[in-house]
């Protein structure tokens, strides 16, 4: 019999991407997802791409009850990984309680009923925000975690450690925490990619629905950083290749591998690239002129970070593998799929 593992956000960006790599490997996966960022016809697209149709299930993690039932109906789910958060840095400085209610209550509800059910371990989606702004680059995993920038960032700090208090406890779960820098890109089918409702948080369906026409112009938030071209600079990573990184966690944890209850990994590229450099590089993969305009700075952001992912590298046999130019260009063919598809 399959592995079940359970993806929560399985209809998000990086969400559909693991379960389409998790299929491929051989797991059964159960998604859950509230679809307040997603569509459920992603299901349809993970079904096209992998041959199998994953189980679905719209529930939000806030529903404790809905979440005990779920684990009943589903027996045996033996991991979980765990995406469905509030994402966006801008967004949680203006909303900062939507963001600790939903970030943190949803990770609680989870590793509680756990125990009950017999889930082994969860993977758990940690960022690179949880560095704040470091003292050094790149950026390893033995950094200090900074005073958070950003509701958003704080969520994820204060998720990690509820993991550990929670392990350290005596729960019987072991975690792995990804620290992910920044996912961009979409499936080399176009049929999935990063979708959000309503008006781009993220900085690559921005750019790409600029170029499309969709939005007037894509703002740059601030010209004047300790960066060579004063813009920001971040670490821009293939989604799968992220999502490839979920499922080996999920290896290590079920062929219980780990040297520690708990384990973190930093996933990137270990290149810094700035916010006007990814602009150069999609125009140039894409042969599209952008429209852009230099504003102001935003609220929350760092100013540069980039990842060592040696540990990722030698821990876990992951790699970064897919180059900017082919990660932007699957991005715009994912934009040219949702026109031919009416999809604005």
């Amino acid at each position: 019999m399959k592995n079940r593992i359970l993806v929560t956000g399985g209809t998000g960006y990086i969400g559909s991407h693991t379960v389409v790599e998790l299929q491929k490997n051989g797991y059964e996966v159960i998604i859950i997802d509230n679809l307040s960022n997603s569509s459920a016809t992603v299901v349809d697209s993970i079904e096209k791409i992998s041959g199998i149709r994953p189980a679905f299930e719209e529930l939000d993690c806030l529903d404790y009850n809905g979440l005990d039932q779920l684990f009943t109906k589903y027996t045996g789910i033996k991991a979980i990984i765990h995406f469905a958060a509030s994402k966006a840095v801008g967004e949680s400085v203006e909303k900062p309680l939507l963001y600790y209610r939903n970030n943190l209550v949803s990770l609680m509800n989870l590793l509680d009923l756990m125990p009950k059910h017999n889930v082994e371990g969860i993977v758990f989606s940690s960022s690179c925000t949880v560095y704040g702004q470091p003292d050094e680059l790149p950026v390893t995993e033995n950094a200090p975690i900074k005073k958070a920038e950003s509701p958003y960032g704080n969520t994820k700090q204060i998720c990690e450690e509820i993991v550990r208090d929670v392990i350290a406890s005596g729960a019987p779960i072991n975690s792995i925490l990804l620290r992910y820098f920044n996912p961009i890109g979409a499936h080399p089918t176009a049929l999935i990619g990063e979708l959000p409702n309503g008006v781009p948080q993220n900085l690559i369906p921005y750019l790409t629905q600029t170029a499309m026409g969709i939005r007037e112009q894509l703002s740059v938030f601030g010209d004047d950083y300790n960066t060579p071209d004063g813009s920001c600079i971040r670490d821009f990573i293939n989604v799968v290749d992220l999502a490839k990184a979920h499922v080996i966690a999920i290896d290590r944890i079920l062929e219980h591998k780990q040297n520690d209850k708990v384990e973190v990994f930093n996933i990137g590229t270990g290149r810094g690239l700035s916010v006007l450099e990814l602009i150069n590089a999609f125009e140039a993969a894409t042969g599209v002129k952008l429209n852009y305009k230099i504003v102001g700075r935003r609220a929350g952001d760092i100013e540069q970070v980039w990842a060592d992912p040696k540990i990722a590298n030698e821990v876990l046999g992951w790699r970064a593998e897919e180059s900017i130019e082919d990660t932007l260009l699957s991005a715009w063919n994912w934009q040219l799929k949702l026109r031919e598809r009416g999809i604005q």
